[in-house]
């Protein structure tokens, strides 16, 4: 069987990490059918910020797509491709498996899997300036968006993944204890998917700055977190900490539609083309794949 994927290199670091992927994958004995698509081919139009071209069309034929890192001015006005593609595919979870694979520093047994939903909070991008006194840029505001069937669903994909994968426990990470409404109303759906799991999958709850310490200091208490959009970005990266580096943690965004397997690591322009780059996240966002 042959699998038809859209293939990304992206910027910077990216197209070299992709050829070390490629060979790996080419010794599996598993056909790939790529469509190599550049990373140039995407445009993020500001009118309705939709993302255009055959890159897109691409993923949506085949479903499925593997991604190298790809390069977001910052401020300007610019728009991250990678949260568009999330939006345009509806890709609402966030995968992000943390496991030891060589002996770094304080742990060497780390087995952790990070959910994160992938599409709304502080991310959905509603933000404005707001004027006072001439100046058009006095205060800036952002609105956190959190819908009961987004915190559901990605509650219930959690617990999913953890029966599937031989998971004993489910943690849910949220700041309900500040943010009443935005994360209670995460904690309160994370609890009623709870129960339906009951005898199954074991669940235990921490607010974030507390699971960030935790994190750090025993990170063997945790199995699958879940968590809202933002605090799961920070903690994986936190959690990649553990383990060497963004450069050993894979990544996927899976949705009904699409999936999209990524290196979640920066471009790196610094090091491009010069024959350093680590491509072993790539090569285990391929393995998830």
């Amino acid at each position: 069987m042959t699998y038809s994927v859209t293939l990304i290199p992206g910027d910077g670091v990216g197209p070299e990490i992709t050829e070390a992927t490629l060979l790996v994958l080419s010794m599996t004995g598993v056909e790939f059918d790529w469509d190599r698509q550049s990373a140039a081919a995407f445009t993020v139009e500001r009118r309705g910020e939709e993302l255009t071209n055959p890159a897109i069309e691409s993923i949506k034929a085949t479903q499925t797509a593997l991604k190298g890192p790809l390069e977001t001015p910052l401020g300007g006005g610019h728009r991250s491709v990678n949260v568009a593609l999330r939006k345009e595919f509806d890709l609402y979870a966030n995968v992000r498996p943390i496991r030891s694979i060589i002996p770094f520093r304080s742990y060497d047994n780390i087995d952790l899997v990070l959910i994160r939903e992938n599409t709304q909070g502080l991310y959905a991008g509603v933000e404005h300036f707001v004027e006072i006194g001439g100046d058009p840029k006095a205060v800036a505001e952002s609105v956190a968006i959190v819908t009961r069937e987004g915190c559901r669903r990605i509650c219930k994909f959690a617990f999913d993944y953890a029966l599937h994968h031989g998971r004993d426990k489910v943690t849910l990470v949220h700041k309900a204890n500040i943010l009443k409404m935005v994360s209670g109303l995460f904690l309160e759906e994370g609890r009623n998917v709870a129960r339906e799991y009951d005898g199954r999958i074991a669940c235990d709850e921490r607010i974030i700055d507390n699971a960030a310490m935790q994190l750090v200091m025993q990170p063997e208490q945790f199995d699958v977190i879940v968590t809202t959009n933002m605090f799961g970005d920070i903690l994986s990266d936190l959690m990649a900490g553990l383990v060497g580096g963004l450069g050993m943690a894979p990544s996927a965004n899976i949705g009904r539609k699409a999936s999209i397997f990524e290196a979640v690591h920066g471009t790196a322009p610094d090091i491009a083309g010069k024959g350093v780059a680590n491509p072993t996240a790539l090569i285990l966002s391929a393995a998830m794949m």
